[in-house]
């Protein structure tokens, strides 16, 4: 007799179909066999199943049992195959009918207790198996989340409630979703003392979602003003929050199934591994890149971080994937986010005059030279944030906050978003300036005559690459966006251009950096 059953397993965010097929069969010796290509997890499910059956007083039959896991040339990873297994080996015991399965998928871990616990994954394997007109069951704990994909679902606390279902006795149903939270409110611009030009920078980049690197002395505010960028962002739209919650998902960040729709705002350590930032391991876990999916990646102390972690963002920054590739497959993780960056002229600092480097020009310039030309070119804004003094502190806190901000901000990319929707793209789909490229940044970028002429002029001077070149118009279509304007003018090209001055280099004068902009 054989019962099977689907379950799934996860390419990236990615849930693909596992057909789970139990057959019992008589023999002189008792086995309890699954092959399919599982790992040490899925091995050990039986040795969970064996328990739980014990627990709620049930005992194996003494006759061969074997699963398989088709395809069985896919890798199984998890324990989240056991409520599948579980389920096709009491229906070949008799328990209920082998073809009440018919139409379900299950996706759950098991416990020695016979209780279904929490599992890695479950908003995506709903959604796939709404996809398949299937109906999921997962344990109750992770029922809310489920109900995110649609209704149908099944949600059980424990093997018995699903013995009991499949017998007719107690049906069994799925929680509602849970309400999406208000955004909290999170740190307000108004809490920064001065800086004007930083926080002008800092409302440019919220609103083209350009990448953007802060450089100056310790306690200018470099880390404050990157925390308030989130709250220049609008808040996730539906189908951005989708993608985030399936990533979060396969992470193991959703509790009790609640979503958010603030955008993702992760801040790794400068010791953060390739592995940590990008994503790998073992499982080929998502990294801090695609936690940060349709959100902002702040990275403070710059320089700080290995040179070969930070040339691995190179590609997420141009192509918004990241893959891990391993012997037997690669794995895909979406990873759009915005950059954002903060450092020190130099190792000790370069504040003040009072209290600069010795060293300098020297140590700006070996500190420095730990970013790669090609990384830094990816930048769209470099701003030098000037020392907050003693006076600035004593300043009145500005009359301009987040919320002001965030307002112009939402304007400019409403206005982006009319500018690059096509019939081919989804009204949800929200296109920037910094996504422009192509036909699109040469019709709806290019700047006036004196513009034009400013912006060939600085390119020689500057020695701008072409992606370099690029950004310019990118950062000064935003700006024009701001503006309200149709098109991009000369003042719009020159203040685009200021954000990639090469400074001065020598921090016993001044605390400007050494960034080849």
């Amino acid at each position: 007799m054989i019962a099977r059953i689907t379950t799934f397993s996860f390419d990236g965010i990615d849930a693909k179909p596992v057909d789970v097929q139990v057959h019992m069969a008589g023999g002189n010796q008792p086995a309890f066999t699954i092959v399919g290509l599982p790992d040490k997890a899925v091995a050990e499910s039986r040795e969970r199943v064996r328990a739980a059956f014990s627990a709620i007083g049930l005992a194996l039959p003494p006759k061969r049992l074997t699963v398989n896991l088709a395809p069985a040339d896919l890798p199984k990873e998890g324990s989240h195959y056991d409520l599948a297994i579980s389920l096709g080996v009491m229906a070949v015991m008799g328990l209920f009918p082998a073809d009440m399965l018919d139409g379900h998928a299950a996706l759950g871990e098991l416990s020695l207790d016979g209780q279904l616990g929490p599992t890695l994954g479950t908003l995506p394997a709903a959604i796939k198996a709404l996809d398949l007109g299937l109906r999921l069951i997962c344990p109750e704990v992770c029922g809310s989340e489920a109900a995110w994909a649609g209704e149908g679902n099944l949600a059980a606390p424990n093997l018995i409630s699903l013995i009991n279902h499949f017998t007719g006795r107690t049906p069994l149903s799925c929680p509602p979703p849970g309400e999406i939270p208000a955004s909290a409110a999170g740190p307000d611009l108004k809490d920064v003392r001065g800086q004007d030009g930083a926080k002008r920078v800092l409302e440019i980049a919220a609103a083209g979602g350009h990448n953007l690197l802060f450089c100056g002395p310790p306690g200018s505010g470099k880390s404050m003003l990157a925390k308030r960028l989130p709250g220049l962002l609008p808040p996730l739209s539906a189908r951005e929050l989708l993608d985030v919650s399936q990533i979060q998902s396969v992470w193991g960040l959703l509790e009790r199934g609640q979503l958010s729709r603030q955008r993702p705002f992760p801040a790794p350590h400068h010791s953060a591994s390739m592995a940590a930032l990008i994503g790998g391991g073992v499982r080929a876990r998502p990294g801090e890149v695609s936690l940060a999916h349709h959100g902002v990646l702040f990275l403070d102390e710059l320089p700080e971080f290995s040179a070969q972690v930070l040339d691995s963002l190179r590609q997420p920054l141009e192509d918004g994937t990241v893959t891990i590739s391993r012997a037997n497959r690669h794995v895909r993780y979406p990873a759009r986010f915005q950059l954002i960056a903060a450092m020190n002229p130099c190792r000790c600092g370069g504040g003040q005059a009072e209290a600069a480097c010795r060293k300098a020009p020297r140590c700006a310039e070996q500190y420095q030279a730990r970013l790669s030309g090609p990384f830094l070119d990816r930048i769209d804004i470099f701003f030098d944030t000037p020392p907050v003094t003693a006076v600035d502190l004593t300043l009145p806190p500005s009359a301009e906050g987040s919320l002001e901000v965030a307002a112009r901000v939402a304007m400019a990319r409403d206005a982006q978003n009319d500018r690059y929707h096509t019939e081919e793209i989804q009204r949800d789909n929200r296109a920037l300036n910094v996504d422009a490229d192509g036909d699109m940044l040469e019709k709806f970028a290019t700047p006036d005559a004196d513009g034009q002429a400013l912006l060939a002029d600085a390119a020689v001077k500057l020695s701008l690459s072409a992606r370099a070149y690029h950004r310019v118009l990118k950062v000064a279509r935003t700006i024009a966006d701001l503006d309200g304007a149709t098109g991009v003018k000369r003042i719009h090209i020159a203040e685009a251009l200021s954000y990639r001055r090469r400074p001065a280099v020598d921090t016993r004068t001044s605390n400007r950096s050494a960034l080849a902009y």
